[in-house]
């Protein structure tokens, strides 16, 4: 199996899984308790903790959660006041933003460009002295763009309001800018465990509880810790800090493998990449001698280039996740999957259904080789112009 699917999911660290051990295998103490055992599981959390921490803004403190579905959650039904966020978040931002106003909540949800970037300008007519809460994602799951964080959360607090990021896709790979107030973050996006997540608050911040119960984690949320968990994320997070630059480099090499075996781009193309414009067409040609065009969904910059997001006219994308069963990749957010409905981002950057359900996503990262890779492209275009042959 060729693993593709980054954004849905990361490998687990074969460190993070070693840290973890210990703690599924002898030392199964609360570390809410106070005896000794206990002490000892809640020194791993508190270890933990930092490393997690350490990737964030100094002047907070960091709770952690179930995950960041709660992690978001908590931050928005936890504040007051009107909503202002973006038409491509997240859907437990976007779900979560409905039914607070479904219960009467003020919710202004704003559009993106073509390239899924937000227009400052249209962010600042729309975050007034009213509004209590401006929540946006650093990297988009589905497309990879980067928003402009740090401009939002100026525009926020000059309006008096609080801001909030997703920065589930981005942690440890983007830098979060200081000017957050609440930072939503996941352990399994960074090769570490699932059913582990944080909330990164300012200091002095308050929030409303969302569980109610022993009040474990400051400031309020409830639920007894897992030390095998929490070991595990703070040993993701660590590994993230210490491989940074690695990572990085590693996943430049496989993007520009991407952009070569979905080419070859004429020169004007390399050009635009470099400057950042958007990179509207990967030319390739067809088995016929007929031009055909792979389209990459949002711009190649600024963008997480671990995210290849792309679609081709007439492309059954059932048909080929059929035919390649030993690759994995996807067809849009698998949070979504299985709804039926095309992917609200791409719907939300001027993509129509049809070029909405003809795209799929590759991600890529630490543990993908050049030559799984160069190989799964390979297949995924054969099989592609076989579905064209056939028409």
């Amino acid at each position: 199996m060729t693993y593709l699917d980054y954004q849905a999911t990361t490998p687990l660290a074969p460190e993070v899984l070693a840290a973890m051990l210990p703690w599924l295998e002898r030392q199964h103490a609360n570390p809410h308790s106070p005896h000794r055992e206990g002490r000892a599981a809640k020194a791993a959390v508190e270890v933990a903790r930092s490393q997690v921490a350490a990737l964030l803004p100094k002047n907070g403190h960091l709770a952690f959660t179930g995950g960041a579905t709660e992690a978001l959650n908590w931050a928005i039904k936890g504040t007051e006041g009107p909503i202002v966020t973006m038409a491509t978040e997240h859907a437990a931002v976007l779900d979560t933003v409905e039914a607070e106003r479904a219960k009467g909540r003020a919710v202004t949800v704003l559009p993106v460009g073509r390239d899924g970037l937000v227009d400052i300008d249209t962010a600042r007519g729309a975050i007034g002295p009213r509004t209590g809460l401006v929540t946006a994602m650093l990297v988009n799951n589905e497309i990879g763009v980067i928003q402009p964080i740090e401009a939002l959360a100026e525009l926020a607090h000059e309006a008096g309001s609080l801001m909030l990021c997703d920065a589930v896709q981005g942690y440890g790979r983007i830098p979060i800018p200081d000017g957050c107030d609440l930072i939503a973050v996941s352990g399994h996006k960074i090769y570490g465990p699932k059913g582990i997540g944080a909330l990164w608050l300012r200091d002095g911040l308050k929030l409303a509880p969302l569980l109610h119960g022993g009040g474990q984690e400051a400031p309020g949320r409830s639920g007894t810790l897992s030390p095998a968990l929490c070991a595990g994320f703070g040993a993701a997070a660590a590994l993230m800090a210490e491989r940074r630059d690695e990572d990085a480099r590693h996943v430049e090499r496989l993007w520009s493998l991407a952009m070569e075996s979905f080419g070859p781009q004429d020169r004007s193309n390399r050009q635009k990449a470099a400057h950042g414009d958007r990179l509207d067409a990967i030319p390739r040609r067809h088995p016929a001698k007929e031009e055909v065009e792979w389209r990459l969904n949002g711009p190649t910059l600024p963008r997480y280039h671990g995210n290849l997001n792309i679609r081709r006219n007439g492309l059954d994308v059932a048909r080929l996740m059929s035919d390649l069963r030993d690759v994995a990749f996807s067809a849009g957010s698998a949070c979504a999957s299985g709804s039926g409905r095309p992917s609200h981002v791409l719907r939300a950057i001027g993509l129509s259904e049809a070029e909405a359900r003809s795209s799929i996503r590759i991600g890529f990262g630490r543990y993908t080789t050049e030559e799984e890779l160069t190989d799964a492209f390979d297949r995924i275009l054969a099989a592609a112009d076989a579905q064209r042959i056939a028409a």
